[in-house]
């Protein structure tokens, strides 16, 4: 079987040409639209939105109808680069000094589809399809993802669409291609801490009742004791308070209140629920009625998760050992990704570029890391499709024939 390829480099570097901030497309998904029909994909170009948000351009792609269907999930929006004139190359420049390769979106995560699209385009020109692959790609996991991957995946549950497994190209090793894959990932929870006392001059404080010391006192019992010592799987839960925020311009005027905003990435001992209760009777035995407080929670769609552990991950950490030499560390670390959508749907791993750089200035991957990284995904395609009973079991068989 013969058919088109890409160079995983060259669409790279047009990807990152793309000045694709969030929730601008800036030509990122039409590119691939464009490679992707080509090569014989059925290609959606989907915009949602809702009240209060701007819209946001997505994609999902696929070839092939039978199983097993694996799904490479990324997203081609980007944060903003700052300050152009701190930048070694101008950021959207995709430009390649000695063997590196600078820009926005290098490692988070432009360079990763490319790589995932040239790997799966050489499979396909190798040999014949028996499965389906897919694609699905956002433009807002850097923003609100309220308008992105959440609702793509919900409108492709809504045509029948069926995922068996997902691989989503996030940057997760840390110091070398090959030593991290993401399994699972903390959930965050954000909450403002609000405390009401009495407005009053700092002369008569006995008129007055200051908020200011309730807010330190409540904080410090949210803060100060660890909420666990960690899971199997995960490290520790963690709360940070991020701000304090009392909006008094007056020197001499005791505040009517005071406000303190903190977020937690919090493990698999907890969930939403559990924990917003854990902390409010924390605040609750402190206070004792003594101070008047009340936490404010911001809705929140990621809970802890963990991908279960079976021949799938098996699959992925032997072909980055087969092609990078290393076995690479099982990890739940970091912040979230759009992995805490895909999980609903099927189990979902994560693997792609060296993070050192992402969201910095000068944002940059090794072209070598680009070459390693398609290798990987090109195993990971040649062992899926070729064995795919190892994968799936029985079930496999079964569907196909179905």
């Amino acid at each position: 079987m013969s058919g088109p390829t890409v160079d995983a480099i060259t669409l790279a570097r047009d990807l990152l040409r793309c000045p694709s901030v969030t929730p601008a497309e800036g030509g990122a998904l039409a590119l691939i639209e464009n490679v992707l029909k080509t090569a014989g994909f059925e290609v959606h170009r989907l915009t949602f939105s809702e009240e209060g948000t701007a819209p946001v351009e997505n994609l999902y792609a696929r070839i092939g109808t039978g199983a097993p269907h694996l799904v490479f999930a990324g997203h081609t929006d980007v944060v903003p680069p700052g300050d152009d004139g701190a930048w070694t190359k101008p950021p959207f420049a995709g430009e390649i000094v000695g063997d590196i390769l600078y820009g926005r979106g290098a490692v988070d995560m432009k360079g990763a589809i490319a790589c995932a699209i040239a790997a799966t385009l050489d499979r396909l020109a190798e040999k014949p399809l028996t499965g389906s692959i897919s694609f699905l790609i956002t433009g807002d996991e850097e923003g609100i993802a309220v308008n992105g991957t959440v609702k793509l995946l919900r409108w492709a549950e809504a045509r029948g669409e069926t995922f068996d497994h997902c691989l989503l190209g996030e940057p997760t090793n840390t110091d070398a291609l090959g030593d991290m894959v993401k399994v699972g990932r903390r959930g965050s929870q954000n909450g403002t801490l609000v405390v009401t006392g009495k407005q009053g001059h700092v002369a008569y404080p006995e008129r007055a009742d200051n908020p200011v010391r309730g807010l330190v006192a409540l904080m410090g019992a949210l803060m100060y004791e660890p909420l666990d010592q960690g899971s199997e799987s995960f490290g520790p839960s963690n709360l940070e308070f991020t701000s304090i925020d009392i909006g008094n311009p007056t020197v001499n005027l005791i505040p009517a209140s005071a406000r303190a905003r903190f977020n937690v990435r919090f493990n698999d001992t907890y969930t939403q629920e559990s924990l917003r209760a854990l902390l409010e009777l924390r605040a609750q035995n402190l206070a004792r009625g003594h101070i008047r407080w009340h936490i404010e929670w911001e809705p929140s769609n990621a809970d802890a998760f963990l991908a279960p552990p079976g021949p799938f991950t098996d699959l992925v950490s032997g072909a980055i050992a087969h092609v990078t030499g290393r076995r690479p560390e099982l990890s739940t670390s970091g912040g979230t990704s759009d992995a805490r959508f895909i999980k609903d749907y099927c189990p979902v791993i994560e693997f792609g570029l060296v993070g050192r750089t992402m969201h910095q200035v000068d944002e940059r991957t090794p072209v070598a890391d680009l070459v390693q990284l398609t290798a990987v995904y090109r195993k990971i395609l040649e062992w899926y499709f070729d064995y795919p009973d190892q994968v799936l079991g029985k079930r496999a068989s079964d569907k196909a024939g179905g």
